[in-house]
């Protein structure tokens, strides 16, 4: 019996071991190893020398590192303002009663998500090239038809540099394209669990239609938005890919394009100085934490003032 029972005891324990062995592998094992190089200097492989918390000291009096943190939020402020209204907005057009082909549609507007993001990264760059750019050959020939209307010269320069005086905007325009019908799918399920009965009920009390989306659809979908937005902040934090590859590997001019992480990248990869690429990492983390923390913190709130 007693050999029965200790047998019984380990085999959880054995069902657990491919798990645990990769975690500590592939998860933990980085994360304390992030943790130590954070403190310390790296000359190449095999030199180190221990600085503490020299490597954040530095950090915030870094120009790079803030330029880096700039540019992220302007991304991530158009993730939000932006491309998430987007989203809703083609959510609640597939939601209209009476429409047609919903699946279809939805097919569509979903399908940029699944290309990969290094052809949507070069077909970006193309578009927004200056002279041959799709996106200026369009808005020249859009405001030459606009000149000869109104006899005015109101053309677009097709010398307009998007990749050199606006990076971010650019990439705003790349990531809505290919994210927005990602998120749509979110409020698109968000909007079909609200209860019919209260629309109705709201649609007799006399609300309007702007009424019923502000009293009616908002609160339905908060968690839901609040789930969206913080998911989208998480994102735009990350960014890296798309304006590595749509920059050629480089950051644009005056570093327009540079991102958090891809400051990261070029400290530990081109500079090879991982200790302060690591305090780098984790102050991102932090970052994200904090957001994290605060959009609990607010959804608790809402849920008890329920």
């Amino acid at each position: 019996m007693a050999t029965l029972s200790s047998q019984t005891r380990r085999a959880p324990w054995m069902f657990l071991l491919p798990f645990l062995a990769v975690f500590a592998t592939f998860t933990l094992y980085p994360l304390v190893r992030a943790m130590m190089l954070a403190g310390q200097q790296t000359f190449g492989p095999g030199h180190t020398q221990w600085v503490g918390g020299g490597n954040f000291r530095a950090l915030m009096n870094d120009s790079l590192f803030w330029t880096a943190l700039k540019n992220t939020v302007v991304f991530t402020l158009g993730s939000v303002f932006v491309q998430l209204p987007v989203s809703l907005a083609m959510a609640m057009m597939l939601e209209v009663k009476g429409l047609r082909g919903k699946g279809v549609y939805r097919a569509i507007l979903f399908a940029p998500s699944l290309v990969g993001l290094s052809f949507a990264a070069v077909l970006f760059a193309l578009m927004f090239e200056k002279r041959t750019g799709l996106v200026n050959q369009g808005l020249h020939g859009a405001t030459a038809w606009l000149s000869a209307l109104s006899g005015r010269d109101l053309a677009w320069s097709l010398d307009f540099g998007w990749l050199e005086q606006h990076v971010m905007a650019a990439l705003i325009v790349a990531a809505l394209w290919m994210y927005a019908g990602f998120n749509m799918l979110f409020f698109s399920a968000a909007l079909q669990n609200i209860r019919q009965d209260i629309k109705e009920a709201a649609t007799v009390d006399g609300a309007g239609a702007i009424a019923r989306f502000f009293h009616v659809t908002v609160p339905a979908i908060r968690p839901v938005a609040a789930f969206v937005v913080l998911l989208s902040i998480i994102g735009s934090f990350q960014l890296f890919e798309l304006p590595y590859l749509m920059l050629n590997g480089g950051a644009g001019p005056d570093n327009r394009g540079l991102t958090v992480v891809m400051y990261l990248y070029q400290v530990g990869f081109e500079t090879g100085d991982l200790g302060y690429a690591s305090a780098i990492g984790w102050t991102l983390t932090l970052i994200l934490m904090g957001f994290t923390i605060a959009q609990r913190i607010t959804a608790r709130g809402e849920e008890v003032a329920r």
